[in-house]
């Protein structure tokens, strides 16, 4: 039997940056190591290159343990509007199951607001543990922005 839908997560932030600035904060491992996580935790490494199909991981270290990876699959990538990818905890805990992670990115008077959802979750339990986890980290890429540490993305070429 599968993970109730009506376990699925929802949250809407306004960031004080425009959305290519906060699609930037997502997508470019450098910029998503310096604030991705709840309060306390550290990433080790990334290994994260934001195209339809890539896998990623992301190493994330918490306070105190050790540290456990962050994995999945980019579903969608549409620059700087949407970012849609599994998630998947290693090792898992007991009542983990693949969520699909959506966030959209809106312009709202010069800053963006950031709407997230995901789910389907096992338990109301891992939905809440994922609530905390995602308010803040969205607190610390609040922070991130306000102390000017992010930047606008710079023009790229074309690497596909």
């Amino acid at each position: 039997m599968g993970a109730p839908r009506d376990l699925a997560l929802d949250l809407t932030r306004v960031l004080p940056a425009p959305p290519a600035a906060v699609f930037a904060a997502f997508t470019e491992p450098g910029e998503l190591a310096k604030w991705w996580g709840p309060r306390g935790f550290t990433i080790p490494s990334v290994d994260f290159a934001p195209r339809v199909g890539a896998s990623y991981r992301i190493e994330m270290q918490p306070p105190e343990g050790e540290s456990f990876d962050l994995v999945g699959e980019f579903r969608s990538v549409e620059h700087p509007v949407h970012l849609a990818y599994s998630f998947v905890w290693e090792p898992p805990a007991p009542d983990d199951v693949e969520t699909l992670v959506g966030l959209s990115f809106h312009p709202v008077d010069g800053s963006t607001e950031v709407t997230l959802n995901q789910g389907p979750f096992q338990t109301e339990e891992r939905r809440s543990l994922h609530r905390d986890g995602w308010s803040e980290t969205f607190d610390r890429l609040k922070r991130h922005h306000h102390q000017g540490e992010s930047h606008a993305p710079q023009a790229r070429p074309d690497s596909s």
